[in-house]
This record gives structure tokens, C-alpha cells and sequence, in this order.
């Protein structure tokens, strides 16, 4: 069996995944909060953690496998959101507003997701709404966790309030590798009086008759954030589970909290035993933000005309735990690749993909080597490997059926690039550019790239490539 290893965000080193049990390996993905449409940056661990999915049930089996990947619906944006409605005159009340609202953004997600070609989370290969846990469901869980932390002193309540005491638990900050002390001393925000230290944070808030509530031994409240996660994969993947794992973002303060209510409310159990944390995402080497102009959900890429299958290609291009540059020109050169490698295949049967390809993934999900090797391998075809090629490129969710239909599939270019060479040998002797000229213009008028070099002539369907305006190759 393929070994996978993977580097765990707490030990900081890159480790063998042992499953706890080798018949269900179980990972947990935090989710969206769902407010507003995913923005680019979303969508990085998705795809990351579905190539992951993608390896595991290759190595183990679609039925050993169980994925989990929450909807965060109690929260104080979702809340304004809802508010707005309100005020701008929609029709309902605030608890109506705000189930439409996060329905309606859920469906979004899950169409923009499956855009990028995102399988769903599924336990043991069944593809349920289970696997995609909605956090109002899971109110009871949170209490009942809760209940359990201020029971063996965990945790106390205060003015309504149910705060962590952050002190109880010896090994805060393991993760992030930080002290306490040292980030009581770099904070900079107000304290609130009802907490007895600092870093103490919220596991249940009250909620006042304008807000969602649900009644509690602490009275009418809400979760905290941190408690959702901890209630949802213990309920759905047990106390002790693989992998969990989410953006560089969350890993403080919110894993980090997760680490100290979860290992505190169950002492014999393990939690998570690897972390994995993507690091961040920027657009033409600038952070994206809405205050610079270069802020865009996935919807607006895909309304843009960039197909998913593309915008998939450009995450795959960096390693997860590098930094990611998102670009028009990889975004160009992502969707040449496809097109060439779609026009190669043709219809081609997935095979058993290329133990090179399974080996790169195994090594810490290195995504970047194993497209190296799909182009080295792109070189054969036409040929008797292409179904490994396909079924390669389908364990990394590339060239699959369902992400096909943006592409048309790119013909055999090779008789236009033979005449191209002709005519730019006949140039050199004649000094007559001007039939290369010609023939150059219209390969790029049909969005054909050329790319003309001492070693020769190379033709590939670029972006906006129409067969029909191709010229004759005689």
C-alpha cells in the first residue's frame, strides 16, 4: 500500500499517515461561514483538501474514506446580513431572513465548488448531507460539550457568558507556537471586564430578542465559533480522527482553540492527530483585498468566462503550504495546457494512474511534480499510455467528463506548424517574411498561441481557440 506522508502543523515535520483505523480514515475540513459568495482564497483548501480526498480513496477505498466539511450558519455576519434584508424592506422574519439567506448561500457554494470540480464530502463513499454538517444542527452537541467543560472546571460561565479559561489547559499555543504570555502581551484590543484572563475565550454568548437564541442552562444564547467544530466532528468522526485541517488563517486563534475545548471535554482521546494548513493566496503578487481593487469570488472568475477546470489548474500549479500568486498568465497558460491535453486524450477511458504521479501526491500533496510528470508524460501521446495520462489527471480531478464542456477539443495542429516551418525556411533564403506573417496572423486570429524558436515550431490552442477560423494547412 502507498505510503502517504504529510507535513503535521503541530510537530512540524513531515509524518507517515497511520489511520487510527485502516478502515475508515476520517478528515475534517473547516467550512465556509455562510454570509456571502466564497472568494478566491475559499476556494484553495477545497481543492487542496479534494485532491487529498482524491489520494485516499485511491490508497484506501471510496468506502474506507470519510470527509466532513462544515457550513458555519450561527454568526454575526450571516446576522447583519439578514438585518439588511430586513431593512431594505424584504418580507419575513429575522429568523426566515436569515434561513433564506444561508440556504441561498449554500447552493452558491456548492455550485461554484462543483465548478471547480470539488467532489462532496461523503463518509464511507456515501455522498450525504451529513458529511456537510450545518452547525445549527448541532446546538444540542455544542450545550451538552459545553456543559461537560464547566463541570470538570474547564471552563466558567460570567454575565451571561461561557468562557474557556485558557489557563486549565498546559498546552495552549502548540500549535501556532506561541505562549500565552507572549500573546497576552502582543494584543491589542479592549478586555472584556467578564473575563479572568485575557485569553479566555467565548464558548456561548448570550443573545438579546433581536438575535438568533436557543435556550441553555446559561440562558438564551449562541455558540461560539470555536465549539462548532469541535461539536461537529466529534459527533461525525469521533473524538479521535486523522486529519484536520483548514487555511494558515485559522490556525490561531481558531485550531488552536478547537485543540484546548476538544482535548479538555475528552482527556483519553487523541483529536486530530495531523494538522494541515494551506498558506495564503494573492492576485498578481499583491494581497487581494476589496480596498485595492483586486478582491473576486470564484463566481466572478467563472462569469468572466474562466473555466473551473482552469482556475483548478492555477491552485495545482503551487504547493499548498507555499504561498499561491494568482495571475492572468498562468490562468493563460493553464488553459492552453488543458486544451492541448484534452485534444491529446480525446476520448480515452481513465487507466491506472502513473506511480509517479500517485508517489508525488504521496509526498506531502506535491501537486507542482506531479503536473510535471503529466507533462512529461502529455510528450507519448498520442499513444498506449494515454489511459494512464487520464486516469493521472482525473486523481488530481483534471480532464474529468464533468469539467470538460468549456473546452473545444484542440485538432491535430501538427500539418499547420509543418507549413509554418516551410514557409519560415523558404523566408530565410528569399528574405520574404510576409507568407509568415500571414499564416502567423491567422493562427493567432483563430487563438492559436506560436511559439517559433531555433529548435523549431510549436502550435497550441490558447484562450478563445476557434477551430472554425483555423486556416487550411495546405
Amino acid at each position: 500500500m502507498t505510503e502517504i506522508r504529510l507535513t503535521n502543523s503541530r510537530t512540524r515535520r513531515k509524518e507517515a499517515l497511520a489511520p487510527i483505523r485502516a478502515d475508515d480514515v476520517r478528515m475534517y475540513l473547516c467550512g465556509p461561514t455562510v454570509y456571502d459568495r466564497a472568494h478566491l482564497g475559499n476556494a484553495r483548501p477545497v481543492v487542496m483538501f479534494d485532491v487529498l480526498f482524491r489520494l485516499l480513496r485511491h490508497v484506501y477505498g471510496a468506502d474506507h474514506v470519510s470527509y466532513v466539511r462544515n457550513f458555519t450558519d450561527v454568526d454575526d455576519k450571516i446576522n447583519a446580513a439578514a438585518l439588511a434584508r430586513r431593512d431594505a424592506g424584504a418580507k419575513g422574519t429575522l429568523e426566515e431572513l436569515i434561513r433564506a439567506r444561508t440556504a441561498e448561500t449554500i447552493d452558491w457554494y456548492h455550485a461554484d465548488m462543483d465548478a471547480l470540480g470539488a467532489l462532496r464530502p461523503a463518509l464511507r463513499g456515501e455522498a450525504t448531507d451529513r458529511a456537510e454538517p450545518r452547525a445549527t444542527d448541532y446546538i444540542p452537541a455544542m450545550i451538552a460539550m459545553i456543559g461537560q467543560l464547566v463541570a470538570d472546571g474547564y471552563a466558567y460561565a460570567a454575565e451571561g457568558h461561557v468562557l474557556f479559561d485558557v489557563r486549565s489547559f498546559p498546552d495552549y499555543g502548540a500549535l501556532s507556537g506561541r505562549s500565552v504570555d507572549d500573546m497576552i502581551a502582543g494584543a491589542r484590543v479592549e478586555v472584556a471586564p467578564f473575563k479572568r484572563d485575557p485569553m479566555d475565550f467565548v464558548l456561548w454568548k448570550p443573545s438579546d430578542d433581536d438575535l438568533p437564541g436557543w435556550d441553555s442552562p446559561w440562558g438564551r444564547g449562541r455558540p461560539g465559533w470555536h465549539i462548532e467544530c469541535s461539536a461537529m466532528s466529534a459527533a461525525l468522526l469521533g473524538e479521535s480522527f486523522d486529519i484536520h485541517g483548514g487555511g494558515i488563517d485559522l490556525q490561531f486563534p481558531h485550531h488552536e482553540n478547537e485543540i484546548a475545548q476538544s482535548c479538555c471535554a475528552h482527556p483519553d482521546a487523541e483529536f486530530a492527530r495531523i494538522w494541515l494548513h494551506n498558506e495564503m493566496l494573492q492576485v498578481e503578487g499583491r494581497k487581494m483585498s476589496k480596498s485595492l481593487g483586486n478582491f473576486f469570488t470564484v463566481r466572478d472568475l467563472l462569469d468572466q468566462g474562466v473555466p473551473g477546470e482552469v482556475i483548478r489548474f492555477v491552485f495545482l500549479m503551487t504547493h499548498y503550504r507555499k504561498p499561491m500568486d494568482w495571475t492572468a498568465d498562468k490562468a493563460r497558460e493553464a488553459e492552453a495546457t488543458l486544451r492541448k491535453w484534452r485534444g491529446l486524450a480525446g476520448d480515452t477511458p481513465p487507466g491506472a494512474p502513473d506511480p509517479a504521479v500517485v508517489a508525488a501526491l504521496a509526498d506531502d500533496l506535491n501537486t507542482a511534480g506531479a503536473l510535471a510528470r503529466l507533462h512529461e508524460m502529455a510528450r507519448a501521446l498520442p499513444g498506449p499510455t494515454a489511459p494512464a495520462f487520464v486516469g493521472s489527471a482525473q486523481l488530481l480531478g483534471l480532464l474529468t467528463p464533468e469539467l470538460g464542456a468549456w473546452a473545444t477539443a484542440a485538432p491535430d495542429l501538427t500539418a499547420l506548424a509543418d507549413r509554418l516551418t516551410a514557409l519560415r525556411a523558404a523566408a530565410k533564403q528569399s528574405r520574404d517574411f510576409a507568407p509568415v506573417d500571414e499564416l502567423k496572423a491567422a493562427l493567432i486570429s483563430a487563438g492559436v498561441e506560436v511559439r517559433m524558436t531555433a529548435s523549431g515550431v510549436d502550435l497550441v490552442a490558447g484562450p478563445g481557440f476557434d477551430p472554425a477560423r483555423l486556416p487550411e494547412p495546405v
